[in-house]
């Protein structure tokens, strides 16, 4: 069995996975402020699963971590402030664990998916932040394994703002006074794609991905009401040298996080079972 360990800014969502990858039990309980009591609730979760003896285990944190260290630099919307964090569930569960960003680790879950068609894709989540990986030949690119996309400095109404400053779930919800799931007009969707556009360019030219993913989170759960004037809006900037692959909505957008912890997990340390 795996353990795959998805640390909201909210909520903490824990699966038990077999062999094969195949979630056998998920629970989920309130992510504490105060990171004592989370791996309290944490280990209070583990004792409910089908088993406590783990070939291994991954977690994934938002925000920006040390990997050499296993250590939670900053956690976003979370106060922890550089929290050893692998060493702490890994004495919790006796077992080989491996810590890498939410983000990240989502997309490459859902790049295994695909992995038959497509070799590099570009994963794009969009919720109160905006979260970025590029997965290449199954792998979490190493080059852009720090990757904070949602952070890039961009022009909009002429002045210098970060990408999620005006095009994430928060953005959304100052400007028009409604969360993602409230709109319904597309007038109101086309000038969010619009804004998703802008950053989103910049990511296709600097990493010529052959596949775009919306993962999970509290705007781009909504692809179905903005893909297609995304597609519209990011055909404006195309030019041979910058073409537009295709967009696509996750498989598995509510899942994708812990089922990356499984397959990171497997391949960094499936390898030692007996």
């Amino acid at each position: 069995m795996y353990l795959g360990v998805d640390v909201g800014g909210t909520k903490t969502l824990v699966a038990c996975l077999d062999d094969q990858g195949i979630i056998q039990q998920q629970l989920k309980f309130p992510t504490p402020k105060i990171y004592a009591e989370f791996l309290s609730n944490l280990a209070k979760s583990i004792v409910n699963l089908p088993t406590k003896e783990f070939v291994a285990a991954g977690i994934a944190v938002p925000g920006k971590i040390d990997r050499e260290h296993g250590t939670g630099i900053a956690f976003g919307n979370l106060p922890w402030e550089r929290v050893p964090i692998q060493t702490d569930v890994q004495r919790m569960l006796g077992c080989p664990v491996v810590l890498e960003n939410d983000a990240k680790v989502a997309g490459l879950s859902e790049a295994m998916l695909l992995k038959e068609r497509y070799r590099k894709v570009l994963y794009i989540t969009i919720g109160t932040g905006i979260g970025t990986a590029l997965i290449i030949d199954k792998r979490i690119d190493p080059d852009f394994d720090d990757m904070e996309g949602g952070h890039m400095p961009l022009e909009h109404n002429g002045k210098i703002q970060s990408w999620e400053d005006f095009a994430s779930g928060r953005a959304i919800f100052r400007r028009f006074g409604k969360k993602a799931s409230e709109i319904t007009d597309e007038k109101t969707w086309k000038l969010i794609a619009h804004d998703i556009a802008i950053g989103l360019i910049d990511l296709v030219a600097v990493v010529q991905p052959e596949v775009i993913v919306f993962g999970g989170g509290a705007v781009s759960n909504h692809f179905q009401r903005f893909g297609d004037l995304l597609r519209h809006e990011l055909k404006k900037y195309e030019t041979p040298l910058v073409p537009i692959p295709p967009l696509r909505r996750a498989e598995r957008p509510e899942q994708a996080v812990v089922y990356g912890c499984y397959d990171l997990a497997k391949e960094l340390h499936g390898k030692f079972r007996s």
